[in-house]
């Protein structure tokens, strides 16, 4: 019955952190349209970050509760693994479900520079927290110095971004019409939003470890797999939509764009508000198939329909998430006799 009730306020947790991203995106869209910055900034802050701050929230939280020690140093399986397992589910699941719903153009900028960017963005995390396999050291942690590179990096793609949408206005769709509300109504939606994410948040990670706890799930599967999923919610909704209007830039550039935000801004912020987080040297693996994940649709721009990940390749992902959940399930000693 404690379970259940556990399960019960991580789905109210998730349903609160959403709604409250939501509340908080309107009314601080709503607070700077009154003060008239443009549809642009807006949608390069207010907006793209909306769609990651249920990780951020979740990881600022869950930083707070270290689990296991490693070599000496506190380990933070679930910040790491809620932002790796988030860019699995947004790569494999969620453009697989997203271009099987409608074949997904890729504008030429986000092939050359910003699908590039993201591999990047992975690689340079995929160093600064290995530094046993890389430096030598004792341990493997994300220090001060590795999470100001990280935002260095997001500060860097934020310009481009920024100019990149000057030179082309109107290949802006980051944001549709904002609506101007009353200071009151703009004030409450941006209170609500906020009680809603660290409300929501807190549910969230104390009642997943509490679930963790009673089945001896490892903190590591529970980011991996139920926070990952939750909070990526938001990206899921907004890319399937974009498939069903055939907006498809719209939905490539959500993924790609989430996948910078949660590894450069998230695990970056985080890492200053908790530093020096423990990185496990076992999440390596999943690290890999974002890397793979993330070449793959570099490589699918270039084979059958050019530029487009067709339905096929959609399946491809598909197929790739379901062979990872079965490595990871098996890798955390569960198998798949959990659910049968």
């Amino acid at each position: 019955m404690a379970v259940l009730l556990n399960l019960l306020f991580v789905v109210i947790g998730f349903v609160l952190l959403i709604k409250g991203a939501d509340f908080l995106v309107n009314g601080a869209s709503s607070l700077a349209k009154r003060f008239n910055v443009s549809d642009i900034a807006i949608g390069l802050t207010v907006v793209a970050m909306g769609t990651s701050a249920p990780e951020l929230v979740v990881n600022i939280i869950s930083g707070s509760v270290p689990t296991e020690s490693a070599g000496g140093v506190l380990t933070h399986d679930i910040v790491f693994g809620n932002i790796i397992g988030s860019n699995i589910f947004n790569l494999f699941l969620i453009l697989g479900v997203s271009s099987v719903i409608y074949p997904l153009a890729v504008h030429k900028n986000a092939l050359w520079k910003e699908i590039p960017y993201s591999l990047l963005a992975t690689f340079v995390f995929f160093v600064l927290v290995n530094d046993q396999l890389f430096f030598g050291s004792e341990t493997n942690t994300l220090t001060t110095f590795d999470a100001s590179i990280l935002l260095v990096m997001f500060a860097l793609f934020l310009i481009y971004i920024f100019m990149n949408l000057t030179r082309n206005p109107e290949e802006n769709e980051l944001v549709d019409d904002i609506v101007i509300m009353s200071s009151v109504k703009t004030t409450v939606m941006i209170v609500l939003g906020i009680a809603g994410l660290v409300f929501g948040g807190q549910m969230i990670v104390e009642n997943a470890v509490e679930v963790a706890t009673t089945f001896g799930v490892s903190e590591k599967l529970i980011g991996l797999t139920i926070l990952a999923a939750g909070t990526s919610l938001p990206e899921l909704a907004t890319s399937a939509v974009a498939a069903f209007q055939k907006k498809s830039d719209l939905a490539v550039g959500n993924i790609v764009g989430s996948n910078i935000f949660n590894l450069l801004l998230v695990i970056g912020t985080t890492g200053l508000v908790h530093s020096p987080l423990g990185f496990p040297p076992s999440l390596n693996l999943d690290i890999y198939f974002v890397m793979i994940g993330t070449f793959l649709l570099f490589i699918f721009m270039f084979t059958f329909d050019q530029y487009k990940v067709d339905r096929s390749e959609g399946v491809i992902y598909l197929a790739g998430f379901v062979a990872y959940m079965y490595i990871l399930f098996e890798r955390e000693g569960m198998g798949f006799h959990l659910f049968f």
